[in-house]
């Protein structure tokens, strides 16, 4: 049986590995474990950085994903924004993410959150389907950063 909860501290050497792997899977990026190790724990100790949610089976974490903030003046409440959303790759296609999504979803609907954003790599089409069919679109803003390497 597969659940949606918010995550605590003792999930986050999962975490951990999951964002490790994802960099890897994504960018093909060895993140520094000296780095991603107080980022994730950093999260723990001040929820106001975010709140992590992971997919249990019966005891095991099996998927993650980050809420962080962005504070919208135009509608004078929060919008969330999905960050670092990893499925293991043995349960992937199962609707593991769809159930994340709706849980997360229903929590934003009863706490008057504005709207869920994402962004996804811009050649990763699979995961911009998967967003399409939950309904979310592109069509009005396109993303651009300043990373310091």
């Amino acid at each position: 049986m597969i659940t949606v909860r918010k995550a605590n501290p003792s999930d986050a050497s999962s975490i951990i590995d999951f964002q490790l792997k994802m960099a890897w899977e994504t960018e093909e990026m060895a993140l520094d474990p000296g780095t991603v190790t107080p980022g994730v724990n950093a999260v723990f100790e001040d929820p106001s950085r975010g709140q992590y949610y992971v997919a249990d089976d019966s005891g095991k974490v099996i998927a993650s994903l980050l809420i962080t903030y962005e504070w919208s003046d135009w509608r004078n409440c929060n919008v969330w924004w999905f960050q670092s959303v990893y499925v293991i790759p043995e349960s992937r296609r199962q609707g593991i993410f769809r159930k994340m999504y709706n849980h997360i979803r229903q929590l934003a609907e009863e706490q008057n959150i504005a709207g869920l954003r994402l962004y996804v790599e811009t050649k990763n089409r699979r995961a911009q389907k998967t967003y399409e069919a939950l309904g979310m679109s592109s069509e009005h803003y396109s993303f651009y950063e300043w990373m310091r390497k």
